[in-house]
């Protein structure tokens, strides 16, 4: 038995902030975001609309494309750093909201690597035949913990969800192979702190350059394929120059890379599912395409698939 993707939903809010109007609002312009990020606007969810509403709808797009009915669900992971309150878990609040009365719910916290976390912790249930069907949920409201006073970090998040669930597929489609990681050395690089969000971007930086191309290499590894075989990469939406770094080591064309950060921005643990929703719906994934997905957060954490497209 192997586990992959039955079905997939997001949500992004109706508000865009465009990089012209954070203008207005402190020391930055529109060609010093993008050229440095390569973010043009980000999505605000509106300040009644909490992180479990948005997992919610998301939640909801998903379980539709599944054909899976909520009551069905046997788990519900949500992948966040910003849950509505410390408890209970935003996992058990859409546990409530969506009438998954038999599923168990927990959140997990590993920051932008969240969704690749939440998938593989799904991928051990369901191979090992404890359970059938899985919610996957990456959700952020970052605007809320946002330091509006520090214009490096404040012009990079975003709010949004994505969601998937998953279970067992033919034995040549989905997850193929993993990697998951952790440098709790490199915390103090990237946390919450009284402020809001604080960022040593070029350390950041750094680690992220290396440790995506390094990541996506080993999962091709792992599953005995080659640079050659990837059809798709979705990497973590944090930085354009990031992304193109981990597509270069792909030596993969730039049509075979996601990219949604310039419309949506960095939204941690919502990016990847954003992002696959989004090219699924373009028609720039297909069934049978081996697809690579990437990400890395703060921890410092990081996370890799390799996932043959399909049921």
């Amino acid at each position: 038995m192997r586990a992959g993707a039955w079905g997939v939903g997001r949500y992004v809010p109706d508000r865009v902030v465009t990089n012209f109007d954070l203008e207005k609002q402190m020391d930055t312009s529109d060609e010093w975001i993008r050229t440095r990020t390569g973010i043009e606007e980000r999505r605000f969810a509106d300040d009644d609309v909490d992180t479990s509403h948005m997992a919610y709808l998301a939640a909801v797009k998903a379980l539709e494309n599944a054909n899976v009915k909520a009551e069905d669900l046997d788990m519900i992971l949500v992948a966040t750093v910003t849950p509505d309150q410390p408890f209970p878990s935003v996992a058990c609040m859409l546990q409530e909201q969506l009438g998954a009365k038999k599923a168990a719910a927990m959140d997990l916290s590993a920051a932008c690597a969240g969704f690749m976390y939440g998938m593989i912790t799904a991928k051990q249930f369901i191979e090992n035949g404890g359970y059938k069907h899985v919610l996957v949920v990456g959700v952020e409201k970052l605007t809320k913990i946002t330091n509006w006073d520090d214009r490096n970090t404040a012009v990079l998040f975003g709010d949004g969800a994505g969601a998937m669930v998953l279970g067992p597929v033919e034995q040549d489609k989905g997850i193929l192979s993993f990697e998951l990681g952790a440098d709790g050395s490199g915390a103090d690089h990237l946390y919450q702190g009284a402020d809001g969000l604080v960022m040593n971007g070029r350390e950041v930086f750094k680690f992220a350059v290396r440790q995506m191309g390094e990541s996506s290499i080993n999962v091709l590894d792992k599953a005995g394929l080659s640079k050659e075989d990837v059809d798709y990469l979705i990497p973590h939406q944090a930085n354009i120059r990031i992304m193109e770094a981990a597509r270069q080591r792909l030596e993969l064309p730039v049509e075979k890379m996601s990219k949604t950060v310039n419309k949506y921005g960095n939204t941690s643990a919502a990016s990847i599912p954003i992002s696959l929703v989004e090219d699924l719906e373009n028609g720039k994934i297909k069934d049978n395409d081996l697809l690579v997905m990437v990400g890395f957060g703060g921890g410092l954490t990081w996370g890799a698939i390799a996932m043959r497209w399909g049921k």
